[in-house]
């Protein structure tokens, strides 16, 4: 790999165990596409992420995709790769406003009322990154419900893993009317009621294993090859949710990630078809 191919393994392997670990066993032209796709999305992500946010970065990274999306040369390395795989892939350029449009509301919203309110946040951040690998990985169209059906509940798997530390970044994905219907008043560390916490997260996981359990009926799609790294990833995702099932607090202790024997266990798993 060149010096900047190694950059993207280095942005995708710093940030993602699951996604990254499964990625490894596309075969060699997808791996790389993904790469770059990730890189993409980590840099967006990096924009708001960061303290203090740089919208005035994520808007000059929107400016570029956009008004580069057919001559796919921006200037910039990252921007350009993406616009690459975009290009020969056919992604519609309304996913990549929709992905931008996402990050922007990180510098402008910090809490979401109603869980319509999180979706349209969720199908910008991760249902349009499922529809580009819908694309990437050329299935029937017939596959991309449930392409954003997986990029839908991983994403809110996400966000229950991390709400502590979206807390301390001064955001809150969880909808208030979700959390007023268990009776939580806030997520704040040390200040959350934890009898009540425990069932609003059992609760909650179990929303991500209906949406899950949806999108795997799309696995069907995918070609056996490609198969597996896509059933390595869900498998991870549903092992962290059991955790935090199993013990809700933990979210609170540390953030929950599969470690590689994990990913070895599981991995067999995806390869002999055990559900």
């Amino acid at each position: 790999m060149k010096k900047l191919d190694q950059d993207l393994k280095q942005i995708f392997s710093g940030n993602s165990t699951s996604y990254y670990y499964s990625s490894l066993f596309f075969r060699k032209d997808v791996r790389e596409d993904v790469f770059k796709l990730y890189a993409y999305v980590r840099t967006a992500d990096d924009f708001v992420d960061e303290k203090p946010q740089q919208p005035e970065k994520l808007e000059q990274f929107r400016d570029k995709t956009l008004e580069n999306w057919r001559s796919g040369e921006s200037g910039d390395k990252i921007v350009d790769y993406f616009l690459e795989v975009a290009r020969e892939n056919d992604f519609e350029k309304e996913w990549a406003e929709a992905f931008i449009d996402s990050m922007k509301m990180d510098t402008k919203k910090d809490e979401y009322a109603t869980m319509e309110e999180t979706l349209e946040y969720i199908y910008g951040s991760a249902e349009v990154i499922g529809l580009m690998m819908a694309r990437l990985l050329d299935l029937d169209s017939e596959s991309e419900e449930y392409a954003c059906m997986l990029g839908r509940s991983m994403q809110y798997c996400n966000f229950l893993r991390d709400i502590e530390e979206d807390y301390r970044l001064g955001r809150r994905y969880m909808p208030m009317e979700e959390m007023e219907r268990f009776g939580i008043e806030t997520l704040e560390p040390g200040r959350v009621n934890e009898e009540k916490f425990r069932i609003f997260m059992k609760e909650q996981i179990k929303q991500y294993f209906e949406w899950q359990e949806e999108a795997e009926k799309g696995l069907k799609y995918i070609p056996y090859r490609e198969r597996v790294p896509v059933t390595l990833s869900s498998r991870l995702y549903k092992w962290t949710a059991k955790q935090i099932h199993s013990n809700p607090m933990i979210v609170y202790d540390r953030k929950v990630r599969p470690s590689k024997t994990r990913i070895s266990v599981e991995l067999l798993k995806a390869f002999s078809g055990i559900k």
